[in-house]
């Protein structure tokens, strides 16, 4: 589950992570109460306005603008809010943002200059230990850095055994170049971001930039989280976080009804039963020459009611151009899969207008073609896995 920048910070200053302050609004009178508010609190004179969603690169669509007085908070906030950015990490047609950050400038004179660096907590699947990704590139540019200057970003693998050791935080502040009271502060911020992520139980911290100030201080000036969803039982709390508004609205619908359905770019719908054999069927449909169009597990039970379902949503996606079936009969029997394939087939009437092809397999498989080919229905039926790919090749050719 992705978080907004603001309720990633709250997490973060939770575990004692020194961060930007700021607050929300959700319209431009708003912003100004809230960046009056601000200035009592903190003492900044400007405000950054950042727009809240669940995209990076927000600074290159024009969604975070520096406000130098109050009159500037109100119009810039009112320019962000209801705008849909567009950054590189959001669909061609962008994002609308909702609300905004009101936060504090952070970037005064003093002492030092300031310094941008790159920070991120996430699980090394390859090695089953968490780690610690970190540069001295921080910034808007840190995929041109990861792209053509590798050998400026490091890495900090944790044992799980025995967590975050002190001279790991140690190395952490020493290679990106800290010295003095900034080195201090930095050890205590990797201790305390680490200490927030594993507490989270998250499965991604990114923190773009990690600042040091003129008067060296570390803090977060960004906040990047990605919740695991199977630990979220553990967090009530963190779970109420959720912003729907910034889901794919197919996706929050199935996932209402009990549906697993992950939204695609291809044109072969997918609607099968197991997460290894949809992952199965989609790797056949692209050595058939097509895109998966989605992901949909629609588990142990697939009677007529549920497959109608799962019929409605797969065609809400209007790049639909094909619905293939793939039903491995063991706890449920493929007759029975086959006859709600049919009923709700005739159910839907004319809302089904792409060809189907329905491949089932296991018990009672040669019953359920029968039923599939007898039915008068213009479903296309298939025994065996090359035989589905090669009738989705042909409904498509």
């Amino acid at each position: 589950m992705n978080l907004h920048e603001y309720q990633g910070k709250e997490i973060l200053a939770s575990y004692g992570v020194r961060v930007q302050r700021g607050h929300v609004a959700n319209n431009a009178e708003e912003a100004v109460e809230k960046a009056k508010q601000l200035t009592a609190e903190t003492g900044t004179g400007w405000h950054v306005i950042k727009a809240q969603i669940h995209a990076g690169g927000r600074g290159k669509g024009g969604g975070v603008k520096l406000a130098k007085n109050l009159d500037q908070v109100k119009e810039i906030a009112g320019q962000i809010i209801g705008m849909d950015l567009i950054t590189p990490q959001t669909p061609p047609t962008g994002k609308k943002v909702h609300k905004v950050l009101v936060a504090e400038d952070v970037y005064y004179p003093g002492e030092s200059e300031t310094k941008e660096f790159y920070m991120s907590v996430l699980l090394n699947r390859g090695k089953g230990r968490n780690m610690i990704m970190y540069s001295t590139e921080g910034g808007m540019d840190i995929e041109e850095v990861a792209e053509h200057t590798p050998h400026l970003i490091f890495t900090e693998e944790i044992d799980p055994a025995v967590g975050l050791q002190g001279f790991q935080a140690r190395r952490i502040a020493f290679n990106l170049g800290c010295e003095g009271n900034a080195f201090k502060e930095m050890v205590k911020f990797v201790d305390a971001l680490y200490k927030a992520y594993i507490g989270s139980d998250s499965s991604m911290f990114e923190i773009n930039p990690v600042l040091k100030t003129s008067d060296n201080k570390i803090m977060a000036v960004d906040a990047k989280v990605v919740l695991d969803d199977n630990a979220l039982f553990r967090h009530p709390n963190l779970a109420e976080m959720r912003d729907v508004r910034e889901e794919n609205p197919i996706e929050v619908e199935a996932k209402e009804v009990g549906l697993n359905y992950v939204d695609l770019d291809g044109t072969v719908g997918c609607m099968v039963n197991g997460a290894g054999l949809a992952m199965a069927t989609m790797d056949l449909i692209k050595y058939a020459g097509f895109e998966p169009a989605n992901f949909l597990d629609v588990g142990g039970t697939a009677d007529a009611k549920r497959v109608e379902t799962a019929f409605r949503i797969i065609l809400k996606d209007p790049n639909v151009k094909a619905i293939l079936i793939n039903i491995f009969g063991g706890i449920v029997r493929c007759d029975r899969v086959a006859q709600g394939v049919v009923d709700a087939y005739k159910n839907m009437g004319d809302a089904i207008n792409v060809p189907i092809i329905v491949r089932l397999q296991g018990t009672n498989a040669e019953i359920a073609k029968e039923l599939i080919d007898n039915s008068g229905m213009p479903i296309l039926s298939a025994v065996q896995f090359q035989e589905a790919a090669d009738q989705v090749k042909a409904a498509l050719s």
